[in-house]
């Protein structure tokens, strides 16, 4: 067998409706992109969604919005991918780098709290690979602290939080539109707030710095310094037609992921030494990624490979990278950020996966511990 990490599912009206706009003449972001942001508001029962480029332009967009610059402190967690450090940094703040949770794999909040110091300004967690934050201690924090959260749920549209799609938590959220995604534009991302000021000026942002209210769109007026992050129609278009299918998509991702915890059980892979991440209490994870802890992942990975079954790390660990020294804290050991990237193996998943496929994944993990 040959079984990718992930094959974007793309559903059928797919190609007409991209086809469609290359007919229109209209490429640019446009009515198509507008429609994209409207449904993907109206699922996620947010006020406000903004199409951009990419979810780290997403994250840097929600930083300028909240006024973040120089001198401002973002605590953010080690175990994740670069981007979300990047977007603090590229905006002229620090990011104040902390361990995770061993068991999560988020943020740990412990930590975040020796981290706050006089110019804390933003906490920046992660909700990694669709598991949901427990926003009862992150808004204790957030209170106590007089401070405001940017989600970066790159991996988690469509999970929930005590009965309430993740976008409506934290201050403003960001999602990913990336092909590991089950919801993708090829390239992109979502900025969701239920602040209507932010969401205001990001819009005018994304455009250049453009007043966008309709009243004086005859008369263009430029009130801020912004640029380009702007969802073109052709991209929209694609997100379009999954966000008609959204629930039926993340349904399945949940039965592929049952599948793996049925299997795993079944074979009792925990006497073989293979742990499973923890759930957060009260949420409905969006299985972005299905991962399991397990000893010599390294080697297990690269023997997986070789019978055909694409496993991958889980991320990175952002103090093991050059880019990140000089945001380090010295006296820090980032002991379960480091667990987690020498022993997260990322499995298999994508929305055709056969059961003959998961059996044979599963087989192969086992019989290689």
């Amino acid at each position: 067998m040959k079984i990718p990490l992930i094959k974007p599912y793309l559903p059928k009206g797919t190609v007409e409706a991209v086809t469609a706009v290359l007919e229109s003449g209209y490429l640019t972001e446009g009515p198509i992109t507008s429609e994209f942001e409207s449904k993907a508001a109206e699922y996620l029962n947010c006020k406000h969604t903004i199409a951009v480029t990419s979810c780290t332009t997403g994250l840097e967009l929600a930083l300028r919005a909240l006024g973040i610059g120089a001198g401002d402190e973002v605590i953010v967690p080690d175990y994740t991918y670069p981007a979300t450090a990047s977007a603090v940094a590229i905006v002229g703040a620090t990011p104040v780098i902390v361990d995770i949770d061993r068991n999560t794999m988020n943020i740990c909040y412990d930590a975040v709290e020796s981290a706050i110091t006089e110019n804390t300004k933003v906490i920046m967690p992660v909700s990694l690979f669709g598991n949901p934050l427990d926003y009862n201690r992150l808004n204790k924090i957030k209170l106590r602290c007089n401070l405001l959260i940017i989600e970066d749920a790159a991996c988690s549209f469509g999970a929930e939080y005590n009965g309430e799609k993740i976008g409506n938590q934290a201050d403003i959220t960001v999602f990913s539109c990336h092909p590991r995604k089950f919801l993708t534009t090829g390239e992109g991302g979502i900025v969701a707030t239920n602040n209507s000021d932010w969401a205001e000026w990001m819009n005018s942002y994304k455009h250049f710095g453009m007043n966008m209210s309709p009243a004086v769109r005859g008369d263009v007026s430029f009130e801020i310094i912004g640029t380009n992050y702007k969802l073109s129609n052709i991209l929209a278009a694609v997100g379009l037609e999954q966000l008609k299918i959204v629930d039926e998509l993340l349904t399945r991702r949940q039965e592929l992921a049952g599948n793996y915890l049925k299997l795993l059980d079944e074979v009792n892979a925990e006497l073989f030494g293979v742990k499973l991440p923890t759930i957060v209490k009260g949420s409905v994870h969006s299985y972005q990624t299905f991962c399991v802890f397990v000893d010599n992942r390294d080697e297990i990975m690269k023997a997986m490979r070789k019978k055909g079954i694409e496993a991958q790390i889980g991320t990175y660990s952002l103090h093991m990278h050059k880019a990140f020294e000089v945001y380090l804290d010295t006296q820090a050991k980032y002991t379960n950020s480091s667990y987690a990237f020498e022993h997260c193996l990322a499995l298999p998943l994508y929305h055709e996966m056969t059961m003959e496929e998961q059996v044979y994944v599963i087989e192969t993990l086992v019989g290689l511990l």
